[in-house]
């Protein structure tokens, strides 16, 4: 795993800004760093060490040393592309996996995004042709943010990169606001930062002669086919014993993390590694660390854990803005950081379980279609007429359920972790307001049409929750710690399989991830493959109501500068009205504060350690 960044322009200086601009990331590669630089172009390279320890150093060059390559990443069938590359006469001088994006662009071309397997993103300088061609994974489990100026075009692995830039200018995208209060991050291509894009999953980006082109080489297509539930468990359990074999490739030793719920379970028991880490609280609801060092204890293998007191969770807020690079409310990136920083102290890779919920059917909204099939049998006229009646009543109980059985998917849906609805955001920011949160599903919804609203939901959930947090965290919270993530649910043969599940293997009334957990089942030794996934959860409900928490958050909201963009007297009376049990809103109130942190850190200038 490894931080890469690069400059396309005829500037100068360019030796001295390459450098900086990887400094600024060397938590993610502190064992090395490497620089290629010409008139035209500059890569930089911070590596962590993973696999081909001695010869893999980057920038690596072709034969001819007319291609040149900067790469972060696996590539886990490295071995069979370097097999039939040989066989095509190139000539390999390294064991590792980077060599093979060098021949086979040589072989391939554009196509060879098409041919990897693995977590990637890379960027290739073709000396001769002046082009640069880069390529993010189909999932987007690694990360590439480019930024075009005045003749200059710079790619990074973190946006923070570009501050070292003296070309690039921070601008905050205030229009960005509304649509992270309702998402919980930010939803779209372009970023928090002006200009700024990030590289879509699945996308190749050639630049050239100041002329720049995307295309999508991978789609995310679901394709359901009827079969019995033995066959698909067997092939899932077939699937997932391959996808761990090929994480498992590593020079160096691999852990895992581990919590109570069937997906890091399932890959544990698969892979039985020897050092295993889970964090949890005080507070025994929020605690995992018990169930999960009994699946360690079974299966023979070590567990470390470590209790994550308020103090500790409070105080580490500005760090985790700071690496996190845009504003996010996810409560698990916090809980990340800490179980990453422990496994660091024995480990430098780690296993993790992101991506079986929206790969195979895990959330329980997705239940209510089974669940509930009985209200949609009522015609939609009547359901979409009560879901208009209740819209305009306070939030009660059932509330909800009636607005949203009474609407159409596609008007409504936009992820499972949905905070503030766009009638809220009106009351809520002091800023201009435009995007839709329809507008940006809408070509979600677009590529599934006329497929059943549990594949609809579990797209949605794929390309927003999915892509744009849950390994957006994944990332930046192992590498703040300088250790490489790996995630075996999310691979291109895992999900060739899961996009063909029919809605009995995903989702029944008695349980989510029917097939999922039958497969898990077969080898996991104790009863976690019955228990929800809690995903390392936080008390913070309950933290914020306590005095020092809520003094934190009230003194936070009640800067000068803060009324830019925020109704500072409503966003204080949702602070008010958690804190007094009047209303259950926690995700509201956190939302909103961890924005605010965050702009204090990149635009305020304010220290994050």
């Amino acid at each position: 795993m490894c931080g890469i960044v690069g400059i396309i322009s005829k500037e100068k200086e360019k030796k001295q800004t390459i450098k900086k601009m990887a400094d600024r990331i060397s938590h993610r590669g502190p064992d090395g760093e490497g620089y290629y630089v010409d008139k035209n172009a500059a890569l930089g390279h911070r590596r962590l060490s993973i696999i081909d320890i001695a010869s893999g150093a980057q920038p690596m060059y072709n034969e001819m040393e007319s291609i040149v390559v900067v790469f972060n990443g696996e590539i886990y069938n490295y071995i069979e592309l370097k097999n039939e590359l040989k066989k095509k006469n190139h000539i390999f001088k390294t064991n590792s996996d980077t060599e093979v994006l060098l021949h086979g662009y040589e072989e391939w071309g554009s196509d060879l995004p098409k041919k990897l397997r693995g977590m990637f993103a890379f960027a290739l300088w073709d000396k001769n042709t002046e082009t640069l061609f880069c390529a993010r994974d189909p999932f987007g489990i690694k990360p590439f943010y480019y930024y075009e100026t005045d003749n200059t075009f710079l790619f990074a692995s973190e946006i923070k990169s570009f501050l070292e830039h003296p070309k690039f200018e921070r601008i905050l995208n205030k229009d960005l606001i509304g649509p992270y209060l309702s998402f919980s991050f930010t939803p779209t291509t372009e970023t928090f930062f002006k200009g700024v894009y990030r590289l879509d999953p699945g996308s190749s980006l050639t630049y050239q002669q100041g002329n720049l082109k995307i295309e999508k080489y991978f789609e995310i297509a679901f394709n359901e086919k009827n079969r019995e539930l033995k066959k698909v468990v067997e092939d899932i359990d077939k699937v997932m014993k391959d996808s761990v074999n090929h994480h498992m490739l590593s020079d160096v030793e691999v852990g895992s993390f581990l919590s109570s719920g069937i997906d890091s379970s399932y890959i544990v028991s698969l892979a039985k590694p020897d050092k295993t880490y889970t964090v949890g609280y005080e507070e025994d609801k929020y605690n995992e660390i018990n169930y999960a060092k009994d699946l360690a204890d079974k299966l023979k293998i070590n567990n470390t854990s470590k209790i994550i007191t308020k103090e500790e969770y409070k105080s580490i807020i500005p760090t985790i803005m700071y690496y996190m690079d845009e504003p996010s409310s996810d409560p698990a990136a916090i809980a990340l950081y800490f179980v990453s920083n422990l496994a660091s102290q024995d480990v430098k890779v780690v296993l993790s379980g992101e991506g079986a919920d929206e790969f195979f059917g895990g959330y329980n909204k997705y239940r209510e279609e089974v669940d509930l099939k009985w209200y949609n049998k009522l015609p939609y006229f009547l359901r979409h007429t009560l879901a208009l009646l209740f819209s305009i009543l306070p939030e009660v109980k059932g509330r909800n359920f009636i607005v949203r059985r009474g609407t159409k998917l596609e008007a409504e849906y936009i992820g499972v972790n949905k905070v503030f609805s766009e009638k809220e955001r009106k009351k809520v920011l002091a800023c201009n307001d435009t995007i839709r949160n329809k507008d940006l599903t809408k070509p979600i919804f677009e590529t599934q049409k006329g497929k059943d609203n549990i594949t609809k939901m579990q797209a949605i959930d794929i390309h927003f929750w999915l892509i744009k947090d849950i390994l957006q965290k994944a990332d930046r919270m192992t590498m703040a710690n300088s250790i490489e993530g790996r995630v075996p649910f999310i691979d291109k043969e895992v999900f060739k399989l899961a996009s063909t599940l029919n809605e009995e293997c995903k989702v029944t009334k008695e349980n989510t991830k029917v097939a999922l957990r039958s497969a898990a089942k077969k080898v996991i030794p104790n009863e976690s493959y019955k228990k929800k996934k809690l995903g390392f959860p936080v008390p913070l409900r309950e933290w914020l109501r306590d005095m020092d928490f809520y003094t934190e958050v009230k003194t936070t909201f009640e800067q000068d500068f803060v009324r830019e963009f925020f109704n500072q007297n409503y966003i204080l009376k949702l602070l008010e009205e958690h804190k007094n049990h009047k209303k259950d809103i926690y995700k509201k109130v956190w939302t909103i504060y961890c924005f605010i942190k965050w702009y204090e850190i990149f635009f305020l200038d304010k220290s994050y350690e």
